[in-house]
């Protein structure tokens, strides 16, 4: 034969081997495989367990923590789709899980509904339910049962939350115009009372406030409902009058203030919606009190030094008392005779003249500059030589 040529009937021979080995190559991997492919299973996310809700108002608001978690214990890629179910139970039976879907809150947006935007806190998120009269007057007397469910996957959602229920009540009207002063002792704040009503009389009022966040206090009192906000607003004071006075606020910050109305139903109490929001920026605009008890005592001269005269006081009670200044006339004009502020109530005037009399007064400085009255005056007379 000759160099780089088949024999006769080589090549098929050759060719029918390689298919006889692809086969068995097949035929034994298809039979170590353990069955039939199955579709992926779904991700599912863990259920809600911390679902509460409370009436608000004419809404029924609905707190939970976002599951972040599947039930594979993966962590999820994002926010799952969140699907609120709502239904009615007559009051005394058991409540069972709500079936009706009432409204689902894409992924994309669940990140408006958290009650905190913080990236560190936990994702937990805030849904109000319209309370409508026509449902009101339908089943006002029910329990109204609410549960949660969640999805990542069109094919399947999560188990149901804990089922909770509420009994839903007629609210008052919302409070008329709320006004906010800055006085010494604190925020006063005052609105007009509240309409009277037969289904729902108020026996009393709940005030919110919530800080602004710095820098944002003009924006926020051009637009009050839309302030941004350190936190949401909590419960600060309760009061049955139509007025009531906030002490536990800070001097240079910005707050946001509500009113609700409370309406009692024998053991049960409900609140009427919120007030228009009122923004108030407090500022120190309050001097001290003048101080007291300014003693002035010559110290004559000696060969060695020149007489002058020792002032004291009583130190201010004000806690914010940055120091003070003092002030001399020899009874035709005064000047300020510290230029920078005294830490300590006490001073020595080592300018005097002997012979000559003079008059003493000191005043006190706070830490937003605002200088109290004079206090009384003192009299002293330096000895001649």
């Amino acid at each position: 034969m000759e160099k780089g040529k088949w024999r006769t009937g080589e090549r098929p021979r050759r060719g029918l081997a390689v298919l006889h080995y692809l086969f068995f190559i097949f035929f034994f991997t298809a039979c170590g495989s353990p069955g039939d492919p199955r579709p992926p299973r779904p991700v599912v996310p863990v259920a809600v367990t911390d679902l509460a809700a409370q009436q608000s108002g004419d809404k029924v608001a609905l707190t939970f923590t976002v599951p972040l978690r599947s039930t594979e214990g993966e962590a999820l890629d994002e926010y799952p789709d969140l699907e609120i179910y709502r239904a009615y139970t007559p009051a005394g039976e058991m409540a069972r899980e709500p079936v009706q879907l009432i409204y689902t809150i894409p992924s994309a947006l669940v990140e408006t509904y958290l009650l905190d935007p913080d990236p560190t806190a936990p994702k937990r998120v805030r849904f109000e339910d319209p309370v409508r009269p026509e449902d009101l007057q339908a089943h006002g007397g029910d329990q109204w049962v609410y549960a949660v469910r969640t999805r990542v996957s069109e094919r399947r959602n999560s188990a149901a939350s804990n089922v909770v229920s509420l009994r839903v009540l007629p609210v008052p009207a919302s409070v008329g115009r709320v006004q906010a002063s800055v006085t010494e002792a604190g925020v006063e704040l005052r609105w007009d009372a509240a309409p009277p009503s037969a289904t729902a009389p108020v026996v009393g009022y709940r005030v919110y406030r919530a800080e602004i966040v710095e820098g944002k206090e003009a924006a926020a009192a051009s637009n009050p409902a839309q302030a941004e906000l350190v936190a949401p607003p909590r419960l600060v004071g309760v009061t049955t009058a139509a007025q009531w006075i906030d002490p536990q606020v800070e001097f240079g910050r910005g707050y946001r203030y509500t009113v609700r109305g409370v309406a009692q139903h024998g053991a049960e109490s409900v609140e009427a919606a919120d007030s228009d929001p009122v923004v108030v920026v407090t500022r120190d605009t309050f001097p001290p009190a003048a101080p007291a008890n300014l003693v002035a005592v010559v110290v004559p001269a000696t060969p060695e030094a020149a007489a002058y005269i020792e002032l004291s006081w009583g130190i201010s009670a004000e806690p914010d008392v940055a120091g003070y200044h003092v002030y001399r006339s020899d009874g035709t004009r005064e000047e300020k005779i510290t230029q920078e502020l005294l830490p300590t109530p006490s001073f020595r005037d080592t300018s005097v003249a002997p012979g000559r009399r003079y008059i003493y007064r000191v005043t006190a400085t706070d830490r937003a500059g605002n200088e109290s009255l004079q206090s009384e005056a003192v009299i002293e007379a330096v000895p001649s030589p």
